[in-house]
C-alpha cells in the first residue's frame, strides 16, 4: 500500500513539473517589456535565493566542499550553467518573438537528438527501431527546413542544447537540487552585474514597470526551482520509463499553445514535419517499452540463487 501510494505521489509530482515546464510559455510575455537576456538575468538571480531556502531546510551543504575540491567536477558543472543559460535565454526569447511552435519541436526532437548523441559522443548501439526513429527526425528537419524557408534553427540549437545538458550532468552525477544551486551560484554574479548595468543605464525594466512587474521578475526563481524540486520528487518514485512518457506532456502543452492560443501558423509542411517527428517519438516510446518488457521477463525468468547457509559455530 505504501509503494503505491509513492507511486501515485510520484505521478503527481511529474504531472506538476511537465504540466508547469508545458503552461510557462503563458507565463513570459507577461515579463515584458523586459527583453530576453534581462528575464533570464533575473531568473538566475532569484533561482539563487530560492534554492538557497531549500538548501538551508533541507541541511545539505556538504557537496559544497567536495565540489571544490574536484576542479574536472567544478569545471563540468560551469560547463552546464553557460549551456543551460543559452537553452533558457532561447527559449525566452522565442516566446516573446512568437515561436512557440519551433521551441515545442526542439523540446520533442530532443529524446532522438540525446539517442544521436549517445551514439557519437558515447559510442552506444541503437536497435533497429531507434535507427529508423533517428532517421525519420532527420527526414522531419529537412521538410520543416522547406516549410520554413530556412533549418528550424530555433528548435535545433534547444534541442541540441538541452541533450548537452543531459550528457553533462549524466558525467557529473549531482542531486537535483545540489546541481542547480551549483550553477545558479555560478551564474549569480554575471547575471546580477548586467542587472545592476541595466539600472545604471536606466534601462532595467524592474526599477521602472511598478511593483507588480517586480514581483513578477522575482518570481522567475520559483518558476524555475518548483518544476525542478517536483521533478526530483518523481524521479525517485516512479519508473524511468513513465518519467520518459511524462516529459511529452510539455511539448504537447507548448505546441497546443502555440496552435489554438497563440494562434501561430501551421501550413501543410509543418504539419508533415511535426507528423514525422510524432511518428519518430512513437516508434522510440515503442521500443522503449518493449525493451522493458523483455529485461522484465528476463529478470523473471532467471533462476533464483539460493542464499548459502549461515556456518555452524563449533561446539
Amino acid at each position: 500500500m505504501k509503494a503505491e501510494n509513492e507511486q501515485r505521489a510520484g505521478l503527481l509530482y511529474g504531472f506538476g513539473a511537465y504540466g508547469i515546464w508545458g503552461l510557462v510559455p503563458l507565463f513570459w510575455p507577461l515579463l515584458m517589456p523586459a527583453g530576453a537576456v534581462e528575464i533570464l538575468a533575473h531568473r538566475m538571480t532569484w533561482s539563487l535565493a530560492v534554492v538557497g531556502l531549500a538548501l538551508l531546510a533541507v541541511r545539505r551543504w556538504g557537496w559544497i566542499r567536495e565540489l571544490l575540491r574536484r576542479p574536472r567536477k567544478l569545471g563540468l558543472t560551469a560547463l552546464a550553467a553557460s549551456v543551460i543559460s543559452v537553452n533558457w535565454g532561447l527559449y525566452i526569447w522565442s516566446v516573446n518573438h512568437g515561436h512557440v511552435v519551433e521551441s515545442s519541436l526542439g523540446y520533442f526532437i530532443n529524446p532522438l537528438v540525446s539517442i544521436a548523441m549517445g551514439v557519437l559522443v558515447l559510442g552506444e548501439r541503437l536497435r533497429r527501431a531507434q535507427w529508423v526513429a533517428v532517421g525519420l527526425s532527420f527526414l522531419a528537419v529537412l521538410v520543416l527546413a522547406v516549410g520554413y524557408g530556412r533549418p528550424p534553427w530555433i528548435s535545433l540549437v534547444l534541442a541540441c542544447s538541452f541533450a548537452t545538458y543531459g550528457l553533462i550532468k549524466k558525467k557529473l552525477n549531482m542531486g537535483g537540487l545540489e546541481s542547480l544551486a551549483a550553477e545558479t551560484a555560478m551564474l549569480f554574479l554575471p547575471a546580477l552585474g548586467y542587472l545592476l548595468w541595466l539600472g545604471a543605464q536606466g534601462r532595467s525594466s524592474f526599477a521602472s514597470q511598478g511593483v507588480g512587474h517586480a514581483l513578477l521578475l522575482a518570481a522567475t526563481g520559483l518558476v524555475t526551482a518548483i518544476p525542478l524540486v517536483f521533478f526530483g520528487a518523481a524521479a525517485i518514485r516512479v519508473p524511468l520509463s513513465t518519467l520518459g512518457l511524462l516529459q511529452y506532456m510539455a511539448p504537447v502543452f507548448q505546441f497546443g499553445l502555440g496552435v489554438l492560443y497563440f494562434h501561430e501558423a501551421m501550413p501543410p509542411e509543418r504539419w508533415a514535419g511535426f507528423s514525422l517527428v510524432w511518428a519518430a517519438l512513437a516508434i522510440l516510446t515503442w521500443d522503449a517499452l518493449r525493451a522493458a518488457r523483455r529485461s522484465r521477463a528476463r529478470l523473471e525468468a532467471a533462476p533464483v540463487v539460493a542464499a548459502p547457509a549461515p556456518a555452524r559455530e563449533p561446539a
